[in-house]
């Protein structure tokens, strides 16, 4: 059979956005094939939103979730695996999921890279 990952995330994704909430997601960046802006992963993770309203072009796939965003002004295209999804969620009040390891091929969370050790950004918390 086909993951399951993919489908929960695009179940949640509707669940939350239908509900008017703002849906974000958790990503390993410490995946090979993660492309996000280095400067806001923090400690090998970076929290995107992608509410309708914060991004343009987004895509669900079974394979990768990609969109365009800007990040401090700047238009950039995002890119990552949907293994490399930790958890999705609200930002108003926590709701989703939240996925194991084993859900997911993330990779290796010991050590950071150079350029996540110079980030120094708030640390978000997921609360059930």
């Amino acid at each position: 059979m086909l993951p399951s990952q993919p489908y929960l995330l695009r179940a949640i994704y509707e669940w939350i956005v239908d509900n008017d909430m703002t849906p974000y997601v958790l990503v390993n960046a410490r995946n090979d094939d993660v492309h996000v802006p280095v400067q806001y992963i923090d400690n090998g993770k970076i929290v995107l939103n992608i509410a309708p309203r914060a991004v343009s072009s987004l895509e669900l796939g079974n394979d990768a979730i990609i969109f365009s965003a800007r990040f401090s002004g700047n238009p950039t295209d995002v890119s990552f695996p949907v293994s490399a999804v930790m958890a999705i969620y609200a930002k108003e009040n926590g709701q989703g999921m939240v996925f194991n390891e084993s859900d997911n091929d993330g990779g290796d969370d010991s050590t950071p890279t150079p350029s996540e050790k110079k980030t120094k950004r708030p640390n978000l918390k997921i609360v059930k």
